[in-house]
């Protein structure tokens, strides 16, 4: 692994053991078989898919949040894939993430000021008498207003409601920030918003994104290394410019021709022959074609209990 690498993954593994009943043969779904990349410092590294090519799965067990099957995650020189108890929750301060829904991923009995001092009490972050301070100041940086601390989650907005998430995620100062489909539920003019305050935050604080998406578009305009995955493999990779002007890839071509609205020319890209089932693995320098709060907690009604 080089200087400037910040995350290594190779030959990632998550397999899922599936039906084997008392007399029946265990099958296993291969959610993620044999994936390698490297994400260099301060860059955005996209991975696309279609749903069930596995993308998801290999951010969350690089977030160790699915079981790891073989494989090895390095970030910097700590072996993720291979830490457990107090020594992985200290890591986890170098590495957080952002999840699709930030409804779902948010305390609705919580106000959003306690949800961020969660992540500072939790991360052990600064001074405890200086956290109600960089609450305000998380809030600021991403956009919001410090009197909406006190708010509850659905007293805000979709867009507002992930960018309390991604402030959350920005409490224990991380390096690396694991992006899963951030905005594909938000409307396009609040999904540029959220694109341009996360390249932001990225030159004001040298972030690195894994940026998890199924939206070429958005693919294009924040990443600057471009993952295709497929199957559970990656069947492409090459620098965002070369992958968008030439892909080489039957199922990299069948994507690009099936979102022709992102390039004129798409339309014009021919599929020839079927798609292969499992794609021969490329070698890696052929890698081209692979507490203290902010209020009381909010009482949900009895019929959301």
């Amino acid at each position: 692994m080089t200087t400037d690498t910040l995350l290594s993954v190779r030959d990632l593994k998550v397999h899922f053991p599936v039906g084997g009943g008392l007399f029946g043969a265990r099958k296993v779904v291969k959610a993620v078989d044999g994936v390698s990349f490297d994400v260099r410092r301060g860059r955005t590294f996209g991975i696309v898919g279609e749903s069930g090519s596995g993308k998801s799965t290999t951010a969350l067990a690089v977030m160790r949040l699915a079981k790891i099957t073989g494989g090895a995650v390095q970030l910097g020189q700590a072996p993720i894939s291979h830490l457990e108890g107090e020594a992985l929750r200290r890591e986890r301060r170098r590495f957080q993430m952002v999840f699709q829904d930030p409804y779902a991923s948010l305390n609705p009995r919580k106000r959003a000021g306690d949800a961020i001092l969660d992540a500072l009490n939790l991360m052990d972050v600064g001074e405890p008498a200086g956290r109600v301070d960089r609450a305000r100041e998380l809030f600021l940086q991403t956009g919001l207003r410090p009197e909406q601390l006190q708010l509850f989650p659905h007293q805000f907005s979709g867009g507002q409601r992930q960018r309390i998430v991604l402030a959350r995620a920005l409490a224990a100062r991380p390096e690396l920030v694991v992006c899963d489909e951030p905005v594909s539920a938000l409307d396009v003019a609040i999904q540029a918003q959220m694109l341009n305050l996360m390249m932001r935050l990225q030159r004001e604080f040298g972030l690195t994104y894994l940026f998890i998406s199924h939206d070429l578009g958005v693919v294009r305009h924040l990443c600057d290394e471009v993952a295709v995955m497929y199957l559970g493999v990656i069947v492409e990779q090459a620098p965002r410019d070369a992958l968008f002007a030439q892909p080489l890839h039957p199922y990299t071509r069948a994507l690009w021709s099936a979102a022709p609205s992102f390039d004129p020319d798409a339309a014009r890209l021919p599929l020839r022959r079927p798609l292969p089932l499992r794609h021969r693995r490329v070698p890696h320098h052929r890698a081209r074609a692979q507490k203290g709060g902010f209020g009381p907690p909010h009482r949900l009604p009895p019929s959301e209990r």
